[in-house]
């Protein structure tokens, strides 16, 4: 468990220079023992603690005001990153959308290690409280976690799932190097966040030549990239708002300060579909709840479990007790034949072109005698697969985002619906297409 930081946030004393180094470091690395101690400290004030008599607070974001504990020097960087969270009206009722699925989680977590509160608002400022979110380096999920990062961090990546986008396990990975982070760093937060946003390796060396040049060792004083420069102040200033949002004229919306999942054992691999099903509840509530599980059914190769909403699992229970072994998934293997196609093979096996292209990564419907298919017996619902809805007869069409479209005249000039351009590319329905964002469609050929 980490102990909470008394160093205060300072203003820096001249700008900093960009560096340009570009690779985040996971190998460990020793912060130098000389370094001069910084100019100014900030104090980290006590987590304000509510009276014993009065009970929790129903709105979560009172909970997490109640125990900010960073008490901030304004300086201009933080200003302009506050100034930039003002000018976005929309951005934190936006996020207490998502916060109602995943905030009430991670402030759970971070109080059980007695980490600074501020901590569970990072997520905000890495993705929005997203977790499909996807960087353009790669980074992925709330937590926005690089794949060295999450191997590093022993989160499962395959196929079947991606524990940097699982609510639980990318919120455990994060805190653990965050916490290892606060330990390499001399137990200074900032520094740590840097490490987190930039590498560790990056921050030690900017220290470092700090050091032999004399100067200070502390966050404002170091040499980082531009990004690294903006990601510490758009944290403190998205914690001054939450701390005082009355002060900026701002109203967050209210979210419960209670769980929004419970975990609920599936008994075996299970169609995403069916298990809604099965719980009540719609497929795209299952998805947002499970956004580590990447295809039409759980990961056989993870612990036989979902998150579902707080309140479905008892009838959950009840209904996968029923399940006779024909209604989980199966597998067959079956070797291709001469003159054989994919429409085929899907007929013999009553399943679906979309679903053979997708559990055994073909592109387009070219098969090869002699080689050998996986088939999935169970899963014959088209609502079960995120390519169900392909056609038979398709052509695979990689389409550029342009300025102006919509999923809905996307939809339209290629002739099929707006769920299974979500589906198939597996977006956020309530995110903006970008410019520039890259979509594979399944166009039909006839």
């Amino acid at each position: 468990m980490a102990p909470q930081s008394t160093a205060t946030v300072q203003p820096p004393q001249a700008a900093p220079v960009p560096a340009t180094d570009t690779e985040p470091s996971t190998a460990p690395t020793t912060t130098p023992a000389s370094a001069p101690a910084r100019a100014q400290e900030v104090v980290q004030a006590p987590a304000q603690e509510p009276p014993p008599e009065e009970s929790p607070p129903e709105d979560l974001w009172q909970r997490i005001r109640q125990r900010l504990s960073w008490s901030v020097q304004d300086n201009p960087q933080i200003e302009r990153a506050r100034d930039q969270f003002l000018r976005q009206p929309d951005y934190l009722p936006v996020v207490s959308q998502r916060a109602a699925y995943y905030l009430h989680y991670i402030v759970e977590e971070v109080e059980k290690r007695d980490l600074p509160m501020e901590i569970a608002l990072l997520p905000l400022v890495e993705s929005t409280l997203d977790p499909f979110a996807s960087s353009h380096s790669h980074a992925a999920g709330l937590w926005q976690i690089m794949p060295a990062t999450g191997r590093y961090l022993g989160l499962e990546q395959d196929w079947w799932y991606d524990g940097r986008r699982a609510v639980r396990d990318s919120t455990r990975g994060a805190l653990d190097y965050l916490e290892s982070l606060y330990s390499e760093f001399d137990g200074d937060w900032l520094l740590a966040l840097a490490a987190y946003n930039s590498g560790k390796g990056r921050v030690a060396r900017a220290r470092r030549a700090n050091d032999e040049r004399g100067q200070p060792t502390d966050y404002w004083s170091l040499r980082l990239p531009r990004e690294t420069r903006n990601y510490v102040p758009r944290l403190l200033a998205l914690s001054q708002i939450v701390a005082q949002p009355d002060s900026f004229d701002l109203h967050i919306p209210t979210v419960p300060n209670a769980p929004a999942f419970e975990v609920a054992a599936t008994g075996g691999q299970l169609e995403l579909a069916r298990a809604a099903e099965l719980a009540g509840i719609e497929l795209s509530t299952l998805r947002a709840l499970n956004p580590g599980q990447l295809r039409w059914a759980t990961s056989p190769d993870m612990a036989p479990e979902l998150l579902l909403p707080v309140g479905v699992g008892e009838r959950f229970a009840r209904e996968v007790a029923s399940l006779s072994p024909d209604d989980r998934v199966q597998w067959r293997h079956y070797r291709i034949e001469r003159g054989d196609s994919l429409i085929r093979i899907a007929k013999k096996f009553d399943t679906q072109v979309g679903l053979l292209r997708e559990v055994n990564g073909i592109r387009g419907s070219r098969i090869r005698a002699g080689d050998t298919l996986m088939i999935p017996r169970g899963a014959a619902w088209p609502a079960s697969l995120a390519l169900a809805s392909a056609p038979a007869r398709a052509t695979v069409r990689d389409y550029r985002v342009r300025s102006g479209d919509s999923l809905y005249r996307i939809a339209g000039k290629f002739k099929v619906s707006i769920n299974d351009i979500i589906t198939w590319n597996e977006l956020d329905p309530g995110k903006y297409l970008q410019p520039g964002q890259q979509l594979t469609l399944y166009v039909s050929d006839g």
